[in-house]
């Protein structure tokens, strides 16, 4: 490996050591500091940091390698999360921001769930810190596969090398900073990610061997006449699989999360329009990346045995040493800001969630703060033992994890924050039905075959089912207490 690509790297890591010991001095007296950044983000960081935790090595690896293998077809993932992250920003953003403080300052989704339905506070507590700690050790370990194949395919290590160090770097600044360096570190992670996803695709396609926007359409033609097509293959249920991906925003707690930790309500719209032209620009560089990728590898007879590593193969090839340092620094930026969001959120469920509430009920700030920290290696060493097949697929792995946050979380924070009718019973019905249909679901793989037809993406029962399920028992329950406006002081 060039001495080039090892300086850019190194600069990263100690650029994000840097931040997180910066954030140490800065925010992490209290739980309220270390958990939420004190509640002061600024617009563009909550923006970038949502943005940045939400797309993780997905969106350099699993996504480009997506397309790179079916074509334009695999777009309407994205298409799909794009306008779910927008309607998230919209709907859920302001209220979430507004209300988890009025229901006594909560600091996490579960205790704000606990806040706002009181006779069901204990079991909505446990039931979500279950659902958001298993979870998200699949989630993490997605991020720790593509650090594990960055490894592998760049510097011709062992697998679990990558993994253990990629985890290494990202326990440093989460345990030494907190939110705070979660969110700095993120903001200059989503820089870094969409100028390389700028960068990448456009010298893919006008190197001199990419050959324009003509001969790269020429090339693809000769794969597949249809490759180029939006709808090509397409069913119904099909569409409906990739689209309704972005149902999954409303419910993912390291996103939404991000929504509590904004300075004000007043600063969610300019955030918003920050998060989606980020959003939008690091999209179109993903499916860029993609298409263009294929489309070079067939004009140059480039072998490409895992299509999750085409822009780890296409760096490596063809940029000077600093800058393919400095993408592999992109990608690195990827995983570790969603594998260090993930950490925060699971381990500050099991701080608040469990360690306050059920073994040391008047346990100290500073107590709950080295409790969080020991849950974050806690979580990390799980998701690295779960990450452990180097065969792992980042884009089968993620795409559990985001269906069952959905199904479990989406419906319920939406109906949380707008129906005032809605109980304890029904939040808590709403929980498990959404979970249980989408583990289900998974393990009958019927995902990839429904009833001998195509398959159907889980998180569309389990959405689905837990909506009806939190409206049909709140109905039918009698928790009067809980029925207050929401505008109710």
């Amino acid at each position: 490996m060039q001495i080039g690509v090892w300086i850019s790297l190194i600069a990263y890591f100690a650029l994000m050591l840097g931040i997180g010991v910066y954030a140490y001095r800065k925010s992490t007296s209290n739980s309220e500091d270390y958990l939420l950044g004190g509640r002061n983000l600024h617009p563009a960081v909550a923006a970038l940091s949502a943005g940045a935790s939400d797309m993780s090595g997905w969106l350099l690896l699993g996504l480009p390698g997506a397309l790179y293998l079916s074509g334009l077809v695999e777009a309407w993932i994205g298409i799909g999360l794009f306008f779910g992250a927008l309607v998230n920003w919209i709907v859920v953003a302001p209220r979430l921001r507004e209300q988890t403080e009025r229901y006594d300052n909560a600091l996490t989704i579960p205790a704000f769930l606990a806040n706002r339905f009181p006779t069901k506070a204990t079991a909505l507590r446990l039931v979500s810190a279950i659902i958001i700690v298993i979870f998200f050790a699949v989630y993490t370990a997605s991020g720790l596969v593509a650090g594990g194949k960055l490894f592998t395919t760049v510097f011709e290590g062992g697998y679990m090398t990558g993994v253990w160090l990629t985890l290494g770097v990202v326990l440093a600044y989460t345990v030494i900073g907190g939110f705070l360096a979660v969110s700095l570190t993120d903001f200059v992670q989503g820089c870094i990610m969409m100028l390389a996803l700028v960068i990448m695709p456009l010298v893919v396609l006008y190197s001199g061997q990419g050959g324009g926007f003509d001969q790269a359409g020429e090339t693809l033609a000769q794969v597949d006449p249809n490759f180029l097509s939006l709808t090509n293959g397409l069913t119904v249920m099909g569409f409906l699989s990739a689209v309704t991906w972005g149902l999954g925003y409303f419910g993912q707690p390291h996103i939404i999360v991000r929504f509590m930790a904004i300075r004000s309500v007043a600063a969610v719209a300019t955030a918003r329009n920050i998060g989606m032209v980020w959003m939008g620009i690091s999209l179109l560089g993903a499916v860029g990346l993609g298409v263009f990728g294929r489309a070079y590898a067939e004009r140059n007879g480039l072998v490409v045995e895992d299509a999750e590593t085409i822009f780890i193969v296409l760096a490596d090839l063809l940029f000077h040493p600093l800058v393919t340092g400095f993408l592999f620094a992109a990608l690195l930026a990827a995983v570790m800001s969603t594998v260090s969001s993930q950490l925060l959120v699971a381990s500050s469920s099991l701080a608040e969630d469990f360690y306050r509430l059920f073994l040391r009920k008047d346990a100290t700030e500073g107590e709950i703060v080295t409790v969080g920290r020991l849950a974050v290696v806690l979580v990390g060493v799980v998701a690295a033992i779960i990450a452990g097949d180097p065969q792992s697929n980042v884009l089968g792995l993620v795409s559990n994890a985001w269906a069952g946050f959905g199904a479990a979380f989406g419906p319920l924070i939406i109906l949380s924050l707008s129906w005032s009718r809605m109980t304890g019973s029904g939040a808590v019905a709403g929980l498990v039905t959404g979970a249980a249909v989408v583990i289900a679901w998974i393990s009958l793989d019927w995902s990839a075959s429904f009833l001998g037809g195509p398959g159907v993406y889980e998180i569309i029962p389990g959405f689905i089912a837990a909506f009806l399920a939190i409206v049909v028992v709140s109905l039918m329950s009698r928790e009067q207490g809980e029925f207050r406006a929401l505008n109710a002081k």
